[in-house]
């Protein structure tokens, strides 16, 4: 199977999934799912005690959800029982539940969108578009970072015309990239931002975003030239990359006498617009005499 892991969210709790490029449809912990419906402090014992007392159901699971990685919640990758969309109906019925007819909507929803996107690329991007509108990012940080996400995509078509792995071997990429340009590891970079599991692309400031930027556009353009064979010469094609947005980088805190990587984050400055926005708000609603 081939996996792309991303987080759905439904009414605000996290779902685990892997897209199946060659079948086109995508899986979903089974775990996960019977937190959401039976809101079980303890979904896995839940899904022992459904699989004892239902035996079509179990035999279902047994022979129709595979084992499939995922990220699990600290952030390593584990195999998990995931279901198909079929299958995930299937597992509803055997769960008493008021938001069963909601999340069968929700289910229909994300495969659309999927499919929708596969289609015509352009509505990731508008999603994401309006994803980050919501949170309140400001307009010009927005523009940005959708740049940077179709940057991001281009790098990683290339790495895998070069006969690089997805997973391991681009997470190995990205952090020499990182460290050439920024002076530092990915989860260094983090520590210092003060996140866990929060996406760092997120969290940087337009100009931590522009030399990101500068630096995976640089590696994409220097793979094209070279072609690389592999992972081991594309990982000196990352450092190549990285090192020009380094330069750069070091020329603009030069003549600023300023760091350009500093431990402010996107998310806190948008959380302290978000409070200023809502206590406006607040404000102004009518109290009781007023109405």
């Amino acid at each position: 199977m081939d996996e792309n892991n991303s987080i759905q969210l439904f009414e605000d709790r996290k779902i685990r999934t892997a897209w199946d490029e060659e079948k086109e449809e995508w899986y979903f912990s089974v775990v996960d799912v019977v937190a959401v419906l039976s809101d079980s402090a303890n979904p896995t014992d839940y899904l022992k005690k459904m699989r004892k007392r239902d035996e079509q159901l179990a035999s279902y699971l047994g022979t129709n959800c595979p084992q499939v990685e995922m990220t699990g919640s600290t952030g390593k990758k584990r195999k998990v029982l995931a279901a198909n969309t079929e299958g995930i109906l299937r597992i509803i019925q055997s769960i008493p539940s008021p938001k069963a007819e909601p999340f069968r909507l929700w289910l229909a929803a994300v495969g659309r969108e999927r499919i929708e996107e596969t289609i015509d690329p352009e509505q990731a991007i508008d999603r994401a578009l309006e994803t980050y509108q919501k949170k309140g990012y400001d307009a010009d940080w927005i523009h940005q970072r959708i740049l940077s996400i179709r940057v991001r995509n281009e790098l990683t078509a290339e790495w895998q015309a070069r006969g690089v792995e997805q997973g391991r071997e681009y997470a190995i990429l990205t952090d020499e990239i990182t460290k050439a340009w920024s002076g530092m590891t990915t989860r260094q970079y983090k520590n210092l931002k003060g996140l866990k599991k929060e996406n760092l692309r997120d969290n940087m400031s337009t100009l931590e975003i522009v030399l990101n930027m500068l630096a995976e556009t640089t590696t994409t353009e220097l793979s094209k030239a070279h072609r690389p064979e592999g992972f081991e010469e594309s990982r000196i094609v990352a450092r190549r990359g990285g090192k020009v947005a380094g330069d750069a980088r070091r020329a603009i805190e030069a003549d600023t006498g300023r760091p350009a990587v500093t431990a402010e984050n996107a998310a806190q400055l948008n959380a302290v617009v978000t409070d200023v926005i809502q206590g406006v708000a607040e404000a102004d609603k009518p109290n009781e005499d007023e109405k």
